[in-house]
């Protein structure tokens, strides 16, 4: 069969800054738009081939879907194809993505190589990638290889720095400020809180004193009048009270 036909493209990772670009698993390509048209019909699936940046050279298309090599031979055959997708998906009119995501797909890794698998990748790398158009009788186009794309590496133990971080000069001052302020504030609010209560008992000794001062005034009583007398009553001496003249008494016999 003919060789398939080189396309100019280069995969390459989105320059802009995008969340999760780059972990120590995964990383995102642009979506090849409007690559393919010419070189693909309604039949035709677009594959990516992934292998490590060192065993690119060595990498073979294969002749069938069935010779398609699978993740799980990634540690042997240090090269495998995924993201199996209709040609269809990446023409000028078709709304897609604008990025691809290598290595998502957590979850495929037990399938025994039954369908194409987006695994995530093992170690940093670092990775070459290439898009490969499939027919019904094998490949029909393929782009350039990407440059190499080295994932992050996840942080040692040993690389931990233990002495303590040194601040600069000017959080010091900043930390000072901060600082003297909160006792500022601390010393306004007991302050008010003391004069609040100060004030509560000076005005409950005001209303003791006031009462206290108050004088107690009873109401006028008019001095008793004299009595006058009764009719043939007369005055005893002072202080024997009143009594009636009695009669004479009869005479004596004689």
């Amino acid at each position: 069969p003919a060789p398939p036909a080189l396309l100019p493209y280069v995969p390459r990772v989105p320059p802009a800054a995008l969340p999760g670009k780059l972990t120590a698993t995964t990383f995102a390509l642009e979506r090849p738009c409007c690559v393919f048209d010419r070189h693909a019909n309604a039949s035709d699936t677009v594959w990516l081939a992934v292998a490590f940046a060192n065993a690119s050279a060595a990498f073979r298309n294969p002749p069938s879907r069935a010779d398609v090599p699978p993740y799980e031979q990634l540690p042997t055959a240090h090269s495998y194809m995924t993201l199996e997708t209709a040609a269809a998906t990446y023409a000028c009119s078709a709304s897609s993505p604008a990025v691809l995501r290598v290595g998502g797909d957590t979850l495929c890794g037990g399938q025994g190589g039954r369908d194409p698998c987006n695994g995530p990748l093992p170690s940093p790398g670092p990775y070459r990638v290439k898009f490969l158009v499939m027919g019904c009788h094998g490949p029909k186009a393929e782009t350039r290889w990407s440059d190499p794309i080295l994932l992050r590496r996840a942080g040692s133990p040993s690389t931990i720095d233990p002495a303590p971080v040194r601040h600069g000069s000017d959080v010091v001052v900043i930390a000072s400020i901060l600082a003297s302020l909160g006792a500022v504030l601390a010393a306004a609010v007991l302050c008010a809180t003391g004069a609040e209560a100060w004030g509560s008992l000076c005005h409950q000794d005001s209303g003791t004193g006031a009462f206290a001062r108050r004088s107690y005034r009873t109401h006028h009583i008019p001095p008793a009048l004299p009595q006058p007398l009764p009719p043939g009553c007369r005055c005893s001496p002072p202080g024997l009270g009143c009594f009636a003249p009695r009669p004479p008494g009869p005479c004596p016999a004689k």
